[in-house]
């Protein structure tokens, strides 16, 4: 399969007086699986569905390879498509759900059946064809409705939260093998969820989405280390970043906490703005260096432990450390860290420098 390049130029929808797209502009590259992330309400979905021709956009224009589709019927655009409910039609076998979209087409009875096995070999459902969609797993399904939209061999892969019904040890299985799928055929896909993990994992790039607006469109690396602004840096990463809005001194942040600097060290700017320190860029110590602060609450999360400590120059910060480690409430411990790992934002919420945080530890 050959994947199209996808443009959306200042892509906009509006539902009556309210815009729920503004002036959206990215460009999908042949073979690229872009996320498009973000939280209910961001216009994720609706970008998916401008770009399969069940919207019409108020604004902008949608390309494949260089060429407008915006008068274009859903069935003329060449895509494929998965929804979160899979829309199997539960009278029919897995095979004949997969062969629908040919049948439409007219495709020959004897490529349809060469076609609809070799899809389904691919997806590990070969024998399970003869099966109604309730005589089959929630994750054969989605492996079916996958098949459904692959076997016409689209220049485009549309995914709507696909994973959503299933149950987490399956999603995890299944994300793997939807990317592998996707890099195994060269297919251009667009997928849109709710969990950064799930986009994460599985995108080349991810488009993060707030109100309508694109906040950041880069890779998953980027996204971490670099945040373009205080929306991205608080939706990405579990546990969120500790985010605070105060004022920079030379020795100093005061706000909604107080974070001394090192002896010799400034920030890259003075005055009002925002802080930001991940969890896992902390390192929490029992004495020596570091900011004297006092366990407040331990989470536990399996291999590693979420400390809330209590600054003694003022405020909370929630850090990582390994789970084997015997913090409890009422510890007084020290906080370590470098001034790298810090993350500095204008009273906007913009990104100011260009600081990449440390692994942990370090």
């Amino acid at each position: 399969m050959k994947g199209f390049r996808v443009e959306l130029q200042e892509l906009s929808k509006r539902f009556g007086v309210v815009e729920v797209l503004k002036g959206l502009s990215l460009e999908v590259k042949p073979g690229e699986l872009v996320a498009l992330l973000g939280p209910s309400g961001c216009g994720k979905t609706t970008t998916l569905l401008l770009v399969a021709g069940l919207y019409r956009p108020s604004r902008g224009r949608i390309l494949f390879d260089g060429r407008p589709v915006d008068h274009l019927h859903p069935k003329d655009r060449d895509i494929g498509m998965v929804f979160q409910t899979y829309a199997l039609y539960p009278h029919m076998t897995l095979e004949e759900n997969i062969a629908f979209p040919l049948r439409l087409k007219r495709v020959p009875p004897r490529e349809i059946k060469e076609r609809v096995g070799r899809i389904a070999e691919l997806l590990g459902i070969g024998d399970l064809l003869g099966r109604r969609p309730a005589e089959v797993s929630g994750g054969q399904q989605q492996r079916a409705a996958l098949a459904r939209a692959l076997v016409k061999e689209p220049g485009l892969l549309l995914l709507d939260e696909p994973l959503s019904n299933l149950d987490a040890r399956i999603r995890l299985q299944a994300r793997t093998e939807i990317r592998r799928l996707q890099l195994d055929l060269g297919i251009t896909t667009l997928l849109v969820t709710h969990d950064q993990g799930e986009a994460l994992a599985m995108a080349d790039r991810v488009a993060v989405l707030a109100e309508g607006v694109l906040q950041q469109y880069d890779t998953p690396e980027t996204l971490y280390h670099r945040p373009a602004n205080t929306f991205v840096a608080h939706f990405i990463g579990d546990p969120p970043m500790n985010l605070y809005r105060g004022r920079f001194t030379p020795q100093r942040f005061e706000g909604e906490v107080v974070w001394p600097f090192p002896e010799g060290w400034t920030p890259p700017f003075l005055g009002e703005g925002f802080l930001g320190v991940r969890p896992e860029n902390l390192q929490v110590v029992w004495e020596g260096e570091g900011l004297p602060a006092r366990v407040v609450l331990r989470e536990a999360l399996g291999r590693e432990g979420l400390l809330t400590l209590a600054l003694e120059a003022g405020g909370q910060v929630k850090a990582l450390v390994p789970g084997d480690v015997p913090f409890r409430p009422g510890d007084g411990v020290r906080v370590r860290y470098v001034p790298e790992a810090l993350h500095f934002f204008d009273p906007q919420g913009r990104r100011v420098g260009d600081g990449v945080a440390p692994a942990r530890g370090a």
